[in-house]
């Protein structure tokens, strides 16, 4: 994640290994906020973290309510609000 000066070393071999949606949902059901999701809120750029991500409208069919959730909750413990749909 050159935008954000973080490398994401271990998210691109979760990537490769598993594939992106393996990958999401391995990393937003995880009991604890990854590396990179720390990286990213040291770095007050939340907005590129997986959860973030999960939560936008284009991938609202690819996971469940529960992931969802989860997402929201973490990124709100983190002070973190997505924009609403309108304002992307």
């Amino acid at each position: 994640m050159s935008e954000a000066g973080y490398n994401a070393t271990y998210f691109l071999q979760m990537l490769a290994a598993d594939g992106p949606l393996v990958t999401a949902r391995r990393l937003v059901m995880s009991s604890k906020p990854s590396d990179g999701f720390t990286a990213l809120w040291e770095r007050k750029r939340l907005g590129l973290t997986v959860e973030a991500h999960i939560l936008q409208e284009r991938f609202a069919d690819l996971f469940t309510d529960e992931e969802r959730s989860v997402a929201r909750r973490r990124l709100d413990e983190y002070g973190y609000r997505p924009p609403l749909a309108n304002e992307v």
